[in-house]
């Protein structure tokens, strides 16, 4: 590492300058008050104007502020406005809604209950209807069977019928033989003898 090199201290000052011009120390003191107290005239003159400025710009902010505050409180107002409206808007489209529920639930009981009375009145119809057709059945079957006996007897008596007329037939036919025999077998039927030829000339 290298070193630093020593520092000395400052020569001392030649007194004999300032006993040459005694002048110079009061320049020192005078040319800062000069230019101090022209520094207050500029800032004294200028004060009431920066005040005013600044009285200007206080009061520009505040009533920008204040712009502000009522632009603020115009938004909030639209904005509760806006949320009542929004909320009355949701509430009727809610209230809304429950009365097409409500009245899609009425037309669905109704329905539901129409139903159950045109099915019971149907299931009783039918019911009766049922009742009606066995009764039918009932007395078609009987008639059925008092058919089927009638019939039977029907049939019996033609039958009986046939066997008469044959019988009827063949007695008919017997008597018939019987007459047709005896006529054969009566003088009265024989042919009587034919006269002897003429003779011939």
């Amino acid at each position: 590492m290298r070193r630093r090199p020593l520092l000395l201290p400052p020569p001392p000052r030649n007194n004999n300058f300032n006993s040459t011009y005694p002048m110079k120390k009061w320049m020192y003191l005078v040319v800062p008050c000069v230019l101090l107290g022209l520094f207050l005239v500029f800032y004294f003159s200028h004060e009431k104007e920066s005040q005013e400025r600044e009285r200007m710009h206080l009061a520009k902010a505040a009533e920008q502020q204040a712009a502000i505050k009522k632009q603020k409180q115009i938004a909030e107002e639209k904005a509760k406005q806006q949320a009542a409206e929004t909320q009355k808007q949701r509430e009727e489209e809610e209230r809304k809604k429950e009365e097409e529920r409500r009245a899609k639930k009425a037309k669905i009981d109704k329905e539901i209950k129409d139903a159950f009375e045109r099915y019971t009145a149907e299931a009783d119809k039918s019911q009766k209807e049922a009742q009606t057709l066995e009764i039918e059945l009932d007395r078609l079957r009987k008639e059925k069977e008092a058919l089927g006996r009638a019939e039977f007897e029907l049939a019996k008596r033609i039958e009986a019928a046939r066997v008469d007329k044959r019988n009827a037939e063949l007695e008919e036919q017997r008597y018939i033989d019987m007459i047709a025999k005896r006529s054969a077998d009566s003088v009265l039927t024989r042919m009587p003898p034919t006269a002897a030829a003429a003779p011939a000339r």
